[in-house]
């Protein structure tokens, strides 16, 4: 098939799945399609082992989204979904330019669309499809636009239509043609500019030969002394550091017992620091390691000092997660405590990283392009598990355990709260919850959460 049989062809789709229904098991439905139809379409050159990885990751994405319908499967399916596009094309591309690339592609589609040479046959359509083209399309549009023309300027001649009923929502049906004509388009016949190639180099992981010269920073300083500055800046941040953990600890572990609110706005507050400190220290790293100073050979000072601030800040993160564990213990888990687990674990992972730049002599767009796959991954284990479940199976061991609490505001506990309603026997939540699951399964097929199908 041709690029625009596919465009085409999902339109068509996204209109079928999309007409009358909620978002739900149809867009599972489309992601798939759109995921099986990209790894068809792509010429084997391209076939690589990571673009075999994102189309299994858009699959069970569209799974995903198919079993729980929630902003982070869409996220999922989303990003899946471009990634593969993207790799699909453009095997040897930074993932870092996929978000320009396709929001030039979204803001130039229409300049695009009229180039029908860059994404029509050249040459002349024949047999079948010239026939409904010629025939039956063409024609359907012009009229159309024109009945629309003139509905809207004689009232006699809209009346003349009023007394049929046609039961076809057409103007949901242009909308979603539209929208889904926008999608395909940009997904299928999208272009990376030429600007772009030509400067994908200055995202590369290694240093090119003539960058691997031991050259000083700036003009004003030499590199001995930039050197002294490197090494004089790391050991006094080491102290101040060491300083701070020792105080940071203190607080979180030996002051007086605080309110629940005092200790939530605290732990808050100090986490914060933690991570703005980690991203400090990253940025510190990065201005000093960011050219030919890395070959420098008298810099082994430097380095050492560089990876003992490293692992200072990876204790400091680990305090903070075992603060963070320690209010969990006492007031519960909720999303807000657990995205804290996530930051924390993204944190020790780019000072890891950071450690292997400075090991393996990389550039700093390896920190780049390395931590957006790692936040890809987190946004794929944030959709495929159920984490609201996961919250309430737990709380629920609880002897304050608030059940209007994770029965509004956490999403996916219903079988955490039927086993705990029958646990108890609580008819009133029994009843909430039959009422919801009711809710639920009544949508059409398309518009369906798999999840409340599973119920019991």
């Amino acid at each position: 098939m041709k690029t625009h049989h596919y465009i085409f062809l999902t339109t068509a789709l996204f209109v079928f799945v999309f007409y009358d229904q909620d978002m739900g098991l149809n867009l599972g439905i489309l992601g798939a399609v759109y995921a099986v139809l990209t790894l068809f379409k792509t010429p084997e050159k391209n076939k690589t082992r990571t673009l075999y990885l994102l189309f299994g990751t858009s699959i069970l994405s569209s799974i995903a989204f198919a079993w729980y319908g929630d902003f982070p499967s869409f996220l999922a399916v989303v990003s899946s979904l471009l990634l593969l596009s993207y790799k699909s094309k453009n095997r040897t591309m930074k993932i870092l330019f996929l978000i320009p690339v396709f929001i030039v592609n979204s803001c130039t589609s229409f300049c695009r669309f009229f180039s029908f040479d860059a994404w029509l046959p050249q040459r002349n359509i024949s047999g079948l499809w010239q026939k409904i083209l010629s025939f039956v399309l063409i024609p359907l549009i012009l009229l159309s636009v024109f009945f629309g023309i003139y509905s809207a300027g004689s009232d006699h001649f809209a009346a003349l239509f009023t007394d049929y009923e046609l039961d076809i929502n057409l103007w949901q049906i242009f909308c979603l043609s539209a929208l889904g004509f926008f999608i395909a388009f940009n997904y299928w016949n999208y272009a990376v500019e030429r600007l772009i190639y030509k400067n994908h180099h200055i995202l590369n992981d290694e240093f090119q030969k003539d960058s691997q010269v031991p050259t000083s920073t700036y003009s004003f300083l030499d590199l001995n002394s930039e050197r002294i500055s490197g090494v004089m800046s790391f050991l006094l941040l080491n102290i101040l550091l060491v300083f701070f953990i020792i105080t940071y600890n203190y607080e979180q572990f030996y002051e007086v017992t605080k309110t629940p609110v005092q200790l939530s706005e605290e732990t808050h507050e100090r986490v914060n620091a933690v991570i703005m400190s980690i991203v400090m220290a990253i940025l510190v790293i990065m201005f000093y390691f960011k050219g030919g100073f890395n070959f420098d050979p008298k810099a082994g000072l430097l380095k050492i000092l560089a990876k003992i601030w490293i692992f200072l800040n990876a204790v400091l993160v680990l305090s903070a997660a075992v603060k963070n564990y320690e209010y969990i213990v006492n007031y519960a888990f909720t999303y807000k405590r657990l995205g804290v687990f996530a930051f924390l674990l993204l944190s020790l992972i780019g000072l890891a990283l950071t450690f292997i730049k400075i090991q393996k002599k990389k550039r700093n767009a390896f920190l780049f392009n390395t931590m957006v796959w790692y936040m890809y991954g987190t946004i794929l284990v944030c959709s495929y598990i159920n984490w609201g479940g996961f919250i309430t199976s737990q709380n629920m061991k609880r002897k304050d355990f608030a059940v209007n609490y994770h029965l509004g505001s956490v999403n996916f506990s219903e079988k955490g709260l039927w086993k705990y309603a029958k646990d108890k026997n609580d008819s009133q939540l029994k009843k909430k919850l039959e009422e919801k699951t009711k809710n639920e399964r009544s949508k059409t097929f398309l518009s369906k959460i798999m999840y409340y199908q599973t119920i019991e």
